[in-house]
C-alpha cells in the first residue's frame, strides 16, 4: 500500500514559500494542511492558492499537519522552530537555520530532548548531484587536492526585500553564503580557522572574502557576493589526478570529472528540486528517524558557528542584537 499524502503546515508565505508549495503540491504526495503567517491577509491567499486552511495562531496551524516547514525571514526561525518542538511536530527549518550558534545548539538539545525530528532545509545535500560529488571526494577521484576556487557572485539583491533589510538578518553571508561554507563543510569537515573580510552597506554585507584554512595547509577560498553583475557560480576542486567542476554549485543538475588535460572523463547528472528534499524528509520521518541522514545536526550547528565568526570578523551586528544587549546591560 502506497504511503498518504504527507501534509503540511507552512509558517511563512513568501516568495521562496510559493516557489516550494507550487512544486511539492503538484507531485501528488504532498499538500499543504495548515498556514500562518503575521499577515492574516497573507496567510488566506496562500491557502487559497496552494491548499489548507488559514488559522489565526501559529499554535492551530502547527497541530493540523504531519510536520512543519518553517520558511520565515531568519529571525523568526528561532522562536517558531522552539514553539513547533514543543508541540511535538517534526520540523524543517530554511536556512540559514538561526541567525547566531547559541540558538541552534540550543534548538537542536531541545529536539532530542523532546525526540522530534529537526533538520536544515539546506536543498543542495538532499539531492543527487551534490552527494555524487561527496562520493568522488570519499573514493580520491581527483586525488591529492591541490586547491579550491569557489565563486558565488550573483545579482540578487532584488529577489527579496529581506536580503537588504538589517531587521531581518539580510545581506550575503545568512542568505548565499551558508550554500558554499556548508558545500566546502560536507567536503572536507570543519576547518580549523576561518578569515574574513566584508564590505557593509545600510547595516548588511553585500560582498564577502572568506577563507577556511584546514590543519593540513590548505586555504579553500569563498568569494561571495549578493550584486555583483556578471553572474560566477561554481565550486572547482582542483585535484593532482582529476578536478572537480559544478557549476551552479547549490542547484546543479550536473557535476564534471575533469581530466587535468581538460577532457571530459564523467559527467553525473541528477537534477535538484525542492521536491527531493521534501520526499526524503517525509521518509524520515515516516521512519521515525529525529535527525537527518542528508544535513546532520553537527554540520548544521558548525556551520553556523563559522558564520558566527565571519560576522564578528567583519564587525556584523544587527540592530535587533544590539537592541537585545542594551535591555540586557540595562537589567
Amino acid at each position: 500500500m502506497s504511503n498518504p499524502v504527507f501534509s503540511w503546515c507552512f509558517i511563512g508565505t513568501g516568495t521562496l514559500a510559493k516557489q516550494v508549495a507550487a512544486e511539492i503540491t503538484a507531485s501528488g504526495r504532498h499538500r499543504i494542511a495548515s498556514v500562518y503567517s503575521r499577515r492574516p491577509e497573507a496567510a488566506e491567499a496562500f491557502a487559497k492558492q496552494y491548499g489548507g486552511e488559514a488559522f489565526d495562531t501559529p499554535e492551530q496551524a502547527i497541530r493540523n499537519a504531519d510536520a512543519v516547514y518553517i520558511v520565515t525571514p531568519h529571525p523568526a526561525h528561532y522562536p517558531y522552530v522552539k514553539l513547533a518542538i514543543e508541540l511535538g511536530k517534526p520540523v524543517l527549518c530554511e536556512k540559514p537555520f538561526t541567525v547566531k550558534a547559541e540558538e541552534t545548539r540550543e534548538l537542536f538539545s531541545l529536539a532530542r530532548e523532546k525526540k522530534v525530528y529537526l533538520a536544515e532545509a539546506m536543498w543542495t545535500w538532499f539531492n543527487p548531484c551534490a552527494n555524487r560529488v561527496l562520493k568522488w571526494m570519499k573514493e580520491g577521484a581527483a586525488g591529492r587536492i591541490e586547491r579550491v576556487v569557489t565563486k558565488m557572485l550573483v545579482n540578487v539583491i532584488h529577489y527579496a526585500p529581506r536580503l537588504t533589510d538589517p531587521m531581518l538578518a539580510g545581506g550575503a553571508l545568512l542568505d548565499s553564503g551558508v550554500y558554499p561554507v556548508t558545500y566546502l563543510y560536507r567536503l572536507f569537515g570543519k576547518p580549523a580557522a576561518v578569515r574574513c573580510r566584508g564590505e557593509i552597506e545600510d547595516g548588511v554585507d553585500l560582498d564577502d572574502e572568506i577563507d577556511l584554512v584546514y590543519d593540513n595547509g590548505q586555504t579553500h577560498h569563498i568569494s561571495l557576493s549578493i550584486r555583483r553583475d556578471g553572474s560566477e557560480n561554481f565550486i572547482r576542486i582542483e585535484g593532482e589526478k582529476a578536478d572537480i567542476l559544478i557549476e551552479h554549485f547549490h542547484y546543479a543538475d550536473h557535476a564534471d570529472l575533469l581530466g587535468k588535460d581538460g577532457r571530459l572523463m564523467e559527467r553525473f547528472e541528477g537534477k535538484t528540486t525542492l521536491l527531493n528534499e521534501f520526499d526524503r524528509v517525509a521518509e524520515e520521518i515516516r521512519e521515525g528517524r529525529t535527525e537527518s541522514a542528508w544535513v546532520s545536526p553537527q554540520a548544521t550547528m558548525d556551520v553556523m558557528e563559522l558564520l558566527d565568526e565571519c560576522r564578528r570578523q567583519i564587525g556584523l551586528v544587527y540592530p535587533f542584537e544590539k537592541q537585545e544587549q542594551e535591555r540586557g546591560e540595562a537589567t
